[in-house]
């Protein structure tokens, strides 16, 4: 089949490759929230052996993981899981990390809240979350290209839009997570990098 390629992925994956070795993900398993063409997946995993590297998608769009796996793959990308925010779970699985490209802007915000809950549930103390994507500050865009994207989300689907970053950051504080760094990237985007705090369990 014919293997789709995301220009905006072969821009930023070398950014964003940085920004990960900052942080020594040199083990452990690692679950990608909306892995889209696996590009991500295939141009990152393999600069991290020992890393287990989950994808995960909507069903529909496994085909074309699979097959962009098989020909440009490492050995250590495993899946695509299954995953809808708001319908799935995640994988049975000690996840050590979490990124996400490109995804905030695409759900609606009840379903961004949906995915910071299940990660204040599934993740344990001192996992790393990674959340790139473009993000507005005190409601104001951060650019003209920003607002003009925004707007082209908005005429897709009412419900998308740039996250504010202070909204993203309170959820995630709700939900057990601390923010270690806000990293400026190229293209007016950002990495938010997120530690989950001491797991304390409510209720018996």
């Amino acid at each position: 089949m014919e293997l789709r390629s995301s220009p905006s992925v072969l821009r930023n994956s070398s950014s964003i490759l940085d920004i990960l070795k900052c942080y020594e993900i040199n083990k452990g398993n690692l679950l990608e929230i909306g892995s889209g063409t696996a590009e991500h997946a295939v141009l990152l995993s393999k600069h991290f052996k020992l890393l287990k590297w989950h994808t995960s998608e909507l069903k529909i769009n496994h085909k074309l993981i699979k097959a962009r796996i098989e020909k440009e793959g490492s050995s250590n990308i495993l899946g695509p899981h299954t995953f809808r925010v708001g319908k799935d779970d995640f994988p049975r699985l000690k996840f050590d990390y979490v990124f996400t490209a490109n995804t905030l802007h695409i759900m609606s915000w009840k379903e961004c809240k949906a995915m910071f809950k299940l990660l204040g549930k599934r993740l344990r103390q001192e996992a790393l979350v990674f959340i790139y994507g473009p993000f507005n500050y005190n409601g104001e865009f951060s650019s003209p290209s920003n607002e003009t994207f925004d707007q082209w989300l908005k005429d897709k689907d009412i419900k998308s839009g740039i996250r504010n970053f202070e909204d993203v950051s309170h959820q995630m504080s709700k939900n057990g997570f601390e923010l270690v760094f806000d990293h400026e990237m190229p293209a007016n985007n950002r990495t938010l990098v997120f530690r989950r705090l001491s797991y304390i369990r409510k209720g018996n």
